[in-house]
């Protein structure tokens, strides 16, 4: 099997397509909720200039995805893989957000489990940053069984620099996970 960082994967609540120049005012719809930004670094990415810069990071990835809920066909928001290192055997997935109305239904965890079982089949392991701040995505990916392992400064694409958390999650400890 080849290694595809914008395949569609899907389980019984979402599909992930790969994400679409087309899909700008949809995702946008979504992503205009000043609350999904709250405790995210960039709290104004919910203005359109600035969701309009985020958009563009987003296609010029080549990993990013829209997520769509299977049951109303609606977009529940977005996330991607970048970084692909070879030589360190590992890759980052990260951008995500959801629709308010999304949280806590066990919608982000389905979401990674899809992303985490098709990344293992190709890297050893799968990286995370979480801003300092957004507690509600550090908690999430302790959930996944990540292990927080550094601090760093990251500038997310058209941004300046902020404190993230770095998070890993390794192929043997996933194999392990129950999730």
């Amino acid at each position: 099997m080849r290694f595809n960082t914008q395949p569609t994967l899907e389980n019984d609540q979402v599909i992930l397509l790969p994400l679409q120049e087309g899909d700008f005012e949809d995702l946008y719809n979504v992503a205009s909720d000043p609350e999904i930004w709250s405790q995210h670094p960039s709290k104004d990415r919910w203005k359109r200039d600035v969701f309009e810069v985020f958009f563009e990071g987003a296609m010029q990835s080549k990993g990013a995805f829209k997520i769509i809920d299977k049951k109303t066909g609606g977009v529940v928001g977005s996330t991607r893989v970048y970084d692909f290192d070879e030589s360190n055997n590992s890759i980052f997935v990260g951008y995500t957000f959801y629709g308010v109305p999304y949280w806590g239904t066990g919608i982000n965890k389905g979401v990674k489990k899809l992303m985490l079982d098709y990344l293992f089949q190709f890297v050893s392991k799968v990286i995370l940053h979480v801003g300092s701040g957004n507690l509600r995505s550090q908690i999430a990916v302790v959930r996944l069984g990540a292990e927080k392992v550094d601090e760093v400064e990251v500038g997310y694409y058209g941004d300046v620099p902020k404190i993230n958390y770095v998070y890993e999650i390794t192929k043997s400890s996933w194999s392990k996970n129950t999730i």
